[in-house]
């Protein structure tokens, strides 16, 4: 006789998994699958780690954290927060964003000179325009499209690398210091484009382009205080 699954774990000394009783929690463990992994919805939403783990764990996001994660996994922002609805969300065709070809990958530029508070770095920010670039140059470059933005540099700080108001593209898939490059960082709730080399006592040292502004070293037991946005990845500007 073959004893039902509930039975089995009594009779082992184990319950059985009980029902979530929050449905809005398993909604959000379904963006995790749709993305992949905890760590796959926070590169492609742009929010912490430690604040994805904190929604997972009962957090309550944001109305703009709520259409944050929409977007990035496409799902209904309606079935998200209520659960009515169709799962993922269906655009009307004029409003569609851009939709990528074997042409063109379409970036979004965002109004994000700097950006306050502990969601994700662009939660204060818009989209200003979406930046066209052939898709055959991004994948040239080892890049994805979804996986991109861009900003505008603001001050004269990099200047002779980068001039107040030009804008640079951000892989946010490179968001761990690798190698002394240039990245979009987040110190004191502001946005930085700087260059960064790690020493060999663990700590990084934040360096301006521009001489006139001195080197900032992040000891290793401030590093927590670092966030790395993403690796610039390419520059441009009008002359």
């Amino acid at each position: 006789m073959k004893l039902e699954t509930d039975e089995i774990a009594r009779l082992s000394g184990l319950s059985a998994e009980p029902e979530s009783a929050d449905p809005f929690h398993e909604r959000l463990q379904r963006l995790v699958r749709i993305a992949g992994s905890a760590n796959a919805l926070a590169k492609r939403s742009g929010i912490s780690q430690s604040g994805i783990q904190r929604y997972l764990k009962g957090g309550e996001p944001t109305r703009k954290m709520l259409i944050t994660l929409a977007e990035c996994t496409g799902v209904s922002l309606l079935w998200l927060m209520t659960g009515e609805g169709s799962e993922f969300a269906q655009q009307p065709a004029a409003k569609a964003p851009p939709v990528e070809d074997d042409t063109y990958a379409y970036v979004p530029l965002y109004d994000a000179r700097c950006s306050a508070g502990h969601g994700a770095w662009n939660e204060a920010s818009k989209v200003l325009a979406m930046l066209a670039f052939t898709a055959y140059s991004l994948r040239k470059q080892g890049l994805t499209p979804s996986r991109l933005s861009a900003v505008r540099v603001d001050g004269d700080s990099m200047s002779g690398l980068f001039e107040d108001g030009d804008t640079v593209m951000i892989d946010h898939g490179r968001n761990q210091l690798e190698a002394e490059a240039v990245y979009v960082i987040r110190l004191d709730d502001h946005l930085y484009a700087k260059r960064l080399q790690r020493l060999l006592d663990g700590s990084i040292r934040i360096i301006s382009e521009n001489n006139a502004y001195r080197d900032i070293m992040v000891s290793k037991n401030q590093l927590n205080d670092l966030e790395i946005i993403g690796r610039v990845v390419w520059a441009g500007g009008w002359l």
